[in-house]
């Protein structure tokens, strides 16, 4: 059974606009003139109980505004949205009180407050029973490691601190669903992973239906076995990271460790990527040439001390679809 369900959601906005200058404004005192957005045009997708999926786009996709209508924020203009049973705009009280967000760029702690003083306001607002709340606070103090930070104020905790606050706080209601709006921005390599470690966590332990919006790929890869693609309003792909990849491209890297820095090497269907002292890595489709065909050739020829085969990085498919989606804009 679907935890979420959204079918043909469509949202128009109208956009106020005007000339510049002094008569520009006088003009739109009189006249306003509107254009219409379509920012979303037909979206539908399901969500089991307890999946973790990515939801990513080029910035104008219908991501945020996909959230909001989620997050019973905005009112679509159609289509349906049915969430554990509930439409979220037409039953916004309930439904807020069991759903988590996190955004990376905002917090719901108070600024000036200790943390733990911020965590009692939030247990109130949710009206979370007292042996509740004392169950799950204690919990997520120690999953996220907060017990030194929580008579800090919000405002001198760094920003790795903060959003792993931020994150303790969005389940102090143990929510059914966490919307995740790029968390990890701006943390170091640490920070990063101690809030991956976490989301996982999370969503296996208390089986956490969790959405993931991110420009980093690779949140993507690390926490989510689903990935949606949105881009102009519409869902461009849906599935798994290797449905996606065999969707876009069937090309392979081949990365070589020579013993020797001379390199040159030509066949039908190979491109040269890099080259970096005596590493190269070439491109090639293995429908035109095999690996096993290609490694023969270079060892044929070369002394090489290592080699291996991957696939191109999330990062260069998902931009490969996100320029397809532009190149169809600007054909309509």
């Amino acid at each position: 059974m679907s935890h979420i369900t959204v079918e043909g959601l469509s949202k128009t906005f109208f956009v106020s606009e005007r000339s510049s200058g002094v008569l520009g404004s006088i003009r739109g005192l009189v006249q306003r003139q509107t254009r219409e957005v379509q920012a979303l045009k037909g979206v539908s997708f399901s969500l089991k109980r307890g999946e973790l999926v990515g939801y990513i786009g080029p910035n104008g996709a219908g991501k945020s505004t996909t959230i909001k209508i989620l997050s019973g924020i905005l009112v679509p203009s159609s289509g349906t949205c049915v969430i554990d049973g509930r439409t979220p705009w037409k039953d916004r009280i309930h439904h807020v009180g069991r759903i988590g967000v996190v955004f990376g760029q905002r917090s719901q702690l108070w600024w000036d407050l200790p943390v733990i003083e911020s965590f009692d306001l939030l247990r109130d607002i949710y009206r979370v029973p007292p042996a509740e709340y004392r169950q799950t606070c204690d919990e997520m103090i120690a999953l996220l490691n907060l017990e030194s930070l929580l008579s800090t104020p919000v405002r001198q905790l760094s920003l790795g601190q903060r959003m792993r606050c931020d994150f303790a706080a969005a389940m102090l209601h143990r929510p059914d669903i966490l919307f995740l709006d790029e968390p990890t921005i701006g943390l170091d390599a640490v920070s990063k992973l101690a809030v991956r470690k976490f989301i996982k966590k999370l969503n296996q332990t208390h089986q956490v239906t969790t959405i993931l919006t991110t420009h980093d790929m690779d949140d993507i890869e690390a926490l989510c076995d689903r990935v949606i693609i949105i881009g102009d309003g519409r869902i461009l792909c849906d599935g798994s990271l290797a449905t996606l990849r065999s969707q876009m491209s069937s090309r392979r890297h081949l990365r070589i460790d020579l013993k020797a820095d001379e390199f040159c090497f030509a066949a039908d269907g190979v491109s040269l990527l890099s080259q970096e002292g005596r590493t190269v890595t070439l491109a090639f489709d293995p429908i035109k040439l095999s690996a096993a065909s290609l490694i023969s050739q270079i060892t044929a020829h070369y002394d090489v001390a290592d080699l291996f085969v991957e696939n191109p990085p999330i990062e260069e498919i998902v931009a490969e679809l996100y320029a397809n989606v532009e190149e169809l804009k600007v054909k309509n």
